[in-house]
């Protein structure tokens, strides 16, 4: 009987510590410190089951999950090129060269884009547009 008890106390003490220190943080630990983006609904969902079963240790982990930013989907990456680098990429007529403007962001990011799939769309600017940024041409 002194066995049982210690078997079921011993289960009962690992899901506490389980919720307590939030689901997403335990699954997720990359995703610690982002501050907004899209809720995973995985993560929630298992928050939500532990409000299902433990309504205070559920409440805590959907704020620590919440706190540390752990609940949200990674958000999407992003890399600058110097615009310096930029240079070399266009042309004396303004035109960009897609092969050099794909190696260079080969170089840079280590992502390969692919720039000759005829399903991008390219849209141009204008002097007018770049100035409604606060941006002045400069190619």
């Amino acid at each position: 009987m002194r066995t049982k008890s210690r078997i079921i106390g011993g289960v009962v003490a690992a899901t506490l510590i389980t919720q307590l220190t939030a689901c997403g943080t335990i699954f997720f630990p990359d995703r610690r410190g982002q501050i907004e983006g899209k809720i995973d609904p995985v993560v929630a969902a298992l928050n939500a089951i532990g409000i299902l079963f433990y309504v205070i240790p559920g409440l805590i982990a959907f704020g620590v999950d919440f706190a540390t930013g752990a609940i949200y989907l990674p958000g999407g990456q992003t890399a600058q090129v110097d615009p310096q680098e930029l240079k070399n990429v266009v042309d004396a007529e303004g035109k960009v060269d897609q092969a050099k403007l794909k190696a260079l962001i080969e170089v840079q990011t280590g992502h390969t884009l692919p720039l000759d799939d005829p399903r991008l769309i390219q849209h141009s600017g204008s002097a007018e547009q770049l100035a409604a940024y606060g941006l002045r041409p400069a190619a």
